[in-house]
């Protein structure tokens, strides 16, 4: 009996994160693989730091050496390639000048998430590293995601209603990505995000969860558009696919330890 020969299997859309990992399994680069996986492409990453973190917080982190950062970068990008590329936590600096040098060469798009703070609250981004994110990491961005901190983090633009966020994207605009997106989440009232590109603006709206365990979302969010745009979307189905899938997420989070849970990437397979 002769074998039957299978076909090579095609691979799928690859996104590559560039981001830090969270030992706790609920953000970074561990949200970014699991959202990666939920949506269908072939996800990658290059560890930029090392988290120790729960729950309750980040007890501690540790930034990886520039020359480890664009090993891993090279080592991807010089073999596999990419379709989409995330970033998120990147620390220092001198890492977020390593990586915007990288990307400034790659063609695909990129969403970049300014990591500024956890969701405990707890710093991840040295201060003297923010005017790099201005003015190296954003305008390689195809898309940046900033919460209301870092909007006025990055343009020292406070939005208190909803009404201030297409200021807060103008200001994040003048720093060179295409478009921004604000998520407006902490806002009172609906939660609403707003996208902008300098002409077109879209307005996203989601039901707001009783629901506390919502560690990763940041994350979660970029990733999924990253997935998305691999796929080929146009930015802003990108966007609203990506949040349909996180407001899911959010719905299913769950308690874990004894502080903030985190989403459930993968709540769609479980509602099947």
């Amino acid at each position: 009996m002769t074998a039957m020969t299978q076909r090579p299997a095609q691979a799928p859309p690859l996104v590559l994160t560039i981001a830090g990992s969270d030992s706790g399994g609920g953000a970074g680069i561990q949200a970014d693989l699991k959202t990666m996986l939920a949506h269908g492409v072939h996800g990658m990453s290059v560890v930029a730091a090392v988290t120790a973190q729960n729950s309750l917080g980040v007890q501690g982190y540790w930034e990886l050496p520039p020359e480890a950062v664009r090993a891993q970068l090279d080592s991807v990008l010089s073999d596999i390639g990419v379709h989409a590329v995330k970033t998120g936590m990147l620390a220092s600096g001198t890492l977020v000048e390593t990586v915007a040098e990288v990307l400034a060469g790659v063609t695909a798009p990129v969403v970049v998430d300014p990591v500024g703070v956890s969701k405990h609250g707890d710093t991840l981004l040295a201060e003297e590293a923010v005017d790099a994110v201005r003015h190296a990491l954003l305008p390689t961005a195809t898309v940046v995601t900033p919460n209301l901190w870092e909007v006025e983090q990055l343009t020292g633009v406070k939005v208190v209603d909803e009404a201030g966020l297409r200021e807060a994207a103008e200001a994040v605009l003048a720093l060179g990505p295409r478009w921004a997106l604000i998520k407006g989440g902490h806002l009172p009232g609906e939660p609403a995000d707003l996208l902008f590109d300098g002409e077109r603006e879209h307005r996203f709206t989601a039901p707001r969860h009783d629901n506390r365990h919502t560690h990763g979302t940041g994350c979660t969010l970029a990733s999924a558009i990253a997935s998305r745009l691999a796929f080929g979307d146009d930015v802003p189905t990108a966007v609203g696919k990506a949040k349909e899938y996180v407001t899911g997420a959010i719905a299913a989070g769950f308690p874990l330890g004894a502080g903030i849970g985190p989403v459930d990437h993968n709540w769609r397979h479980r509602a099947s």
